[in-house]
């Protein structure tokens, strides 16, 4: 299936050149296309005057905010190839790649005012809708992003954008992800399937953006290593060398997030600017969400000594979501007053199971359903070196009350320097698996929905971006009623872990900062943050220094056709109670027992740009084996092994 479709992908690209051919005429002047070229100087083909410059490839977000594509090799390139394709400092691989991520800092930010799904252990590689980019492009652009996983298996990211006339671009794009593990019952699986439309009229008044996303995250799972397995793995044992030799503590059992989304995003000016010197306009706008998905929990044969007590032998846990959300609002744009947004949301609810469980003196129901409106505002204004962002909402329900207040103000002192600071407030509700939760395990039932208060965060953030000279990223919130799940006891060596609220205020301070020194063809780029928490108990646990240093040499070789860089990369945090990981819920939660971290983890990687064409070899963890065993993810669940990892990103400009 996989195949055939990224073999369409490469027909439609070349089906579709031909559209493209007049919008590409006339607008190559001297700007740097994809091949790396001046485009004065490029050469002709398929019909085509020049090929295209690269600053008319363009994408967007949702917020409208536009980027064009970047084909070069850098750090933060070398950085981002990874299974999320994103920088993942910060966050602590599984030993597999598609398995989940521990979290080494915690972003109190929170921009909504409705509870989330659960399963958040799942939702690192779930594509949410401001992960989802828009497209405009001349002429068809291809991605195709191929990397290699452990064991029968690889990744690959086939990605499609073309345009068929001045008005409409549409993308399409599949990623798929195999890979055994080096460990029993580790096998991940994903599919992700991703499309998009972008559509303004030719008078420009109407715009429409939407996308279609389908998601299916499978992870079998295996609990990690037991007690008496660790032992092996920290002395090194040469019979333990081979890690498919270890019994995992689950030997069937697997789970799933699957989600469906559809969105649409359209717009009409009423009021249109004519001109630069036009004063105002005015433009209705709507926006058309619906979401669907479940995450599900299975095993061939129960697994009491690890979850506890049954409620029968089939072990099928459920879980659904749908939403469904419309807005409509105006936006006014004066040059005096800046830009204004007011919108009004209509919000519709069904989360649970599809049964009533009773027990002794307590029933779980089966769902959380409402539906209710909310407001929202937003404001954008700048003033010659200083912009003013600002937006809110608010819930008008009894029932699910929220809301949200962000405010920022930056100040840009030249073109190497920058300020920019903030306050974001927030108050909603625990995601919804604290609120409500079933399962044929008899420990992971609950209803807190009467219980659980708001959650509700005060945050002030503060920014410096400067490459020259430093890159500073401060933030400091009080965080009331701070929900967790928590590892309440050990009976048995089974693990009960149980939602709960703290109820005093909890500080968090984090101070995050990066610069990168250069000499010559040589650079080390520095990354460290500090954190520290404030609080009674031990309910939120991060390390004290996360750190990462790259040491690197970058090159132009054969008259600057090809470019070459190599380097080591240091990863380390300092040693504190690592969250552990639960299998059946998807989660992380806090435990105070076991203490993780103090092990470095090198890398050596050398990448290379050819074109349009980055390659990329690295050496995962090589000093696995002289540093000691002591690397793990989670309580019980080691990082990864040496390994030599190789990928490929590979774009096609037509």
């Amino acid at each position: 299936m996989q195949k055939y479709l990224y073999l369409l992908i490469l027909l439609l690209n070349f089906g579709f050149t031909q559209a493209q051919v007049k919008l590409n005429r006339g607008n190559a002047k001297n700007v740097t296309n994809p091949f790396g070229e001046d485009s004065s100087k490029a050469k002709k083909s398929n019909g085509f005057n020049k090929v295209a410059p690269i600053n008319l490839y363009l994408q967007f977000n949702r917020e409208n905010d536009s980027s064009f594509v970047d084909t070069t090799l850098s750090i933060n390139k070398h950085y981002k190839f990874n299974y999320l394709q994103k920088d993942n400092f910060g966050l602590m691989p599984f030993a597999n790649i598609g398995q989940s991520y521990n979290s080494l800092t915690f972003n109190s930010f929170q921009n909504n005012t409705i509870p989330v799904f659960g399963a958040r252990a799942r939702h690192f590689n779930y594509l949410e809708s401001d992960d989802i980019r828009y497209y405009e492009v001349p002429t068809p652009w291809t991605r195709l992003t191929y990397k290699t996983a452990f064991e029968q298996g690889q990744m690959l990211d086939a990605f499609l954008t073309l345009n068929l006339s001045k008005q409409f671009n549409f993308s399409i794009a599949y990623k798929g992800l195999r890979s055994l593990g080096n460990y029993q019952n580790t096998l991940t699986s994903s599919r992700t399937f991703r499309f998009t439309t972008n559509y303004k009229s030719k008078n420009k008044r109407y715009q429409a953006r939407g996308h279609i996303v389908n998601q299916n995250l499978l992870n079998q799972e295996n609990g990690g290593l037991s007690d008496e397995d660790i032992e092996n793995f920290d002395s090194g044992n040469e019979d333990f060398i081979d890690r498919s030799v270890f019994d995992p503590t689950l030997q069937n059992a697997e789970n799933i997030l699957v989600g469906k989304r559809f969105v649409l995003n359209h717009s009409y000016n009423i009021i249109k600017k004519q001109d630069s010197t036009e004063s105002a306009s005015l433009t209705v706008f709507n926006t058309i969400n619906f979401e669907d998905k479940y995450y599900q929990f299975y095993e061939d044969a129960t697994s009491i000594n690890f979850f506890g007590d049954i409620l029968n032998n089939d072990i099928n846990d459920r879980v659904t979501l749908e939403t469904f959300n419309s807005n409509l609002g105006v936006r006014y744009n004066n040059k005096y007053i800046g830009d204004l947004s007011l919108a009004i949301n209509y919000n519709n609810i069904n989360y649970g199971y599809d049964t009533t469980l009773f027990f002794p003196g307590q029933i779980i129901p089966n769902r959380i359903k409402n539906d209710f409106f909310s407001v929202e505002a937003r404001f954008y204004k700048k003033i010659k070196a200083i912009t003013i962002k600002g937006n809110g909402a608010l819930n008008l329900s009894d029932t699910f009350k929220g809301n949200s207040l962000n405010g920022e103000i930056s100040y840009t002192l030249n073109k190497d320097l920058s300020v920019t600071g903030g306050i974001n407030v927030s108050s909603t509700l625990p995601n919804y698996n604290y609120l409500l939760y079933q399962s044929d395990y008899i420990n992971y039932n609950w209803y807190n929905f009467l219980d659980f208060e708001n959650i509700r965060t005060q945050q002030l953030n503060f920014k410096i971006n400067s490459d020259k000279y430093l890159n500073i990223a401060f933030d400091i919130s009080n965080i009331d009623n701070y929900t967790y799940f928590s590892l309440e006891s050990i009976i048995d060596n089974n693990k009960i872990i149980k939602p709960k609220q703290y109820s005093e205020p909890l500080q968090y301070l984090r101070l995050k900062a990066q610069k990168e020194f250069k000499v010559g063809n040589f650079a080390l780029d520095n990354t460290i943050m500090y954190q520290n928490i404030l609080s009674d108990e031990d309910v939120l646990n991060v390390p004290d220094l996360i750190i990462r240093n790259t040491l690197y040499y970058t090159s132009q070789l054969f008259k600057k056709a090809m470019t070459l860089q190599t380097g080591v990369t240091l990863n380390y945090f300092t040693e504190y109670k690592m969250n552990g990981y639960d299998p059946l819920l998807a989660e992380f939660y806090t435990q105070n027992e076991t203490s993780i971290g103090g092990f470095p983890r090198l890398d050596f990687f050398i990448n290379v740009k050819i074109r349009q064409t980055r390659i990329f070899l690295k050496a995962e963890h090589f000093n696995s084996s002289f540093t000691g065993y002591n690397y793990f993810s989670a309580p019980n669940n080691p990082y990864r092994d040496f390994s030599i990892r190789f990928g490929i990103v590979w774009d096609f400009f037509l």
